[in-house]
């Protein structure tokens, strides 16, 4: 029986996007599978005072989230995967930031109508993002960012952290180890974190 790990993303996040592909790589090796869900760092911050650039960012990151939400709806969480992965790609490893195309070309390459790229402004859609975002914060507190990852705990509760944050993607069976260590953890009662500081940027090749 495969175990479910969930994971929360925003398509803007470099280090959301290096965690990604670390558990699709977990996938392939391990009995694992994955339910997408969307959270947004534009909500994570909006309380937050920030730099002029940052808010910048914040602005632009409403529009993808939207765009998963109005896709999920439409389509049901398996469309996010795919979604994430043509978002993630450009943004990430192509360092693009033309937003209106990442996003037309991205509902594009997911074979959804082009006009789902309209829901980038559409406010309709905050509702069930926060209510997205809300389920993950809800799970691991809310001095955290993104990703967000739930996984099966003591008898079988979730158990969410914020992270991993690793640079670069762990592939094969470092991925695993990375993934035993995350159950481990997980089935530890009372344990909440292990941190040091970065000294590294998010490396994408």
């Amino acid at each position: 029986m495969s175990i479910k790990a969930d994971f929360w993303f925003d398509p803007m996040c470099p280090w959301a996007w290096l965690a990604s592909r670390w558990i699709v790589e977990v996938e392939r090796i391990r009995d694992v599978e994955v339910q997408w869900h969307v959270m947004s760092l534009a909500v994570l911050n909006e309380n937050s005072e920030v730099s002029p650039q940052y808010a910048a960012a914040m602005a632009a990151a409403w529009g993808p989230v939207r765009v998963c939400i109005a896709a999920e709806q439409a389509k049901g969480s398996e469309i996010l995967g795919p979604l994430y992965t043509a978002f993630g790609t450009r943004l990430h490893p192509e360092h693009r930031t033309d937003y209106s195309k990442i996003i037309s070309e991205s509902v594009a390459e997911v074979g959804l109508p082009a006009s789902f790229a309209n829901a980038a402004t559409d406010t309709s859609f905050d509702e069930a993002l926060r209510a997205s975002h809300l389920a993950g914060i809800t799970l691991v507190g809310e001095d955290v960012g993104t990703p967000i990852i739930a996984v099966p705990g003591p008898s079988d509760a979730p158990v969410a952290f914020f992270g991993p944050v690793v640079t670069p993607v762990p592939l094969g069976e470092d991925a695993g180890r990375l993934w035993d260590g995350t159950l481990l953890v997980a089935g530890t009662p009372g344990f909440f974190e292990l941190k040091r500081s970065r000294d590294a940027e998010p490396q994408f090749d």
